[in-house]
């Protein structure tokens, strides 16, 4: 198999490693300032607050900003501290001096991802995902159309939905089904699952609400590609509310 940076591919095939290339910045915010209040009560006002880091990138309007930008996310709140952890990913560097300093805990700290990723490597990972099904009528049970949009709720159903998206060796990255695979497999029964409070908006996007389920666990690759694909674009619905960003070390 060629694998020399720049040749051409050999059909049928799929290339051993692929780079993954990322800006990370890890914002720490008190959860008692109003700022970062007003961000936990309204899932709108959080996904303002990831937005605001990279005004200017992109036409002012545009519709698929975020996407342009590849602009991902993911938040974990600290109780006992009165912590908010917000991690924001993008292909490009953020600027968050908009966010007021009193509501940071500490300065925020960017790092740039540049890793290479080996088919049969083995990642730890977590990632907080958007688990939901479409119902059709006509009994159209693929994910190439759309429907109304449910949420799964009970753990067993949001196993199933990402064991959908995982990717065994020697199987195609796009399943039969129209599902978008991820590029690595897992053993589903060694997963930790956790469903988290839903989040939701009640002013800009009334009636908005989004279920959420953590999964952690060990990803195996066997898509080079497709894995810093999924890495990069994120998995699942709601993006655009801390949901998708698969983060690995």
């Amino acid at each position: 198999m060629n694998t020399t940076p720049g040749a051409p591919e050999v059909p049928g095939t799929t290339r051993r490693t692929a780079r993954f290339v990322a800006s990370q910045t890890m914002l720490t915010l008190d959860a008692r300032h109003p700022f970062t209040a007003k961000c936990l009560v309204d899932a709108q006002d959080m996904h303002r607050t990831v937005m605001s880091g990279f005004r200017g990138w992109a036409d002012d309007g545009s519709a698929d900003a975020r996407s342009q930008m590849g602009v991902l996310s993911t938040w974990t709140l600290d109780l006992r501290k009165a912590q908010l952890l917000l991690v924001v990913q993008a292909g490009l560097p953020g600027d968050w001096s908009r966010v007021p300093r009193a509501a940071l805990v500490e300065e925020p700290r960017a790092v740039t991802v540049d890793r290479t990723f080996r088919a049969g490597e083995e990642v730890s990972f977590r990632t907080v995902v958007n688990p939901v099904r479409s119902l059709r009528s006509g009994g159209d049970t693929s994910e190439r159309t759309r429907g109304k949009r449910v949420a799964h709720n009970r753990p067993e159903h949001v196993k199933a939905w990402f064991e959908r998206r995982l990717q065994p060796a020697g199987q195609p990255a796009v399943a039969p089904d129209g599902v978008v695979r991820i590029g690595a497999d897992a053993d589903t029964e060694r997963l930790a699952l956790r469903i988290l409070p839903k989040v939701s908006s009640t002013v800009a996007h009334k009636g908005l609400r989004i279920a959420r389920a953590e999964i952690k666990g060990t990803f195996a690759v066997t898509d080079p590609p497709t894995f810093v694909a999924a890495l990069t674009q994120g998995i699942g619905h709601a993006r655009a509310y801390g949901c998708g960003l698969i983060l690995v070390r």
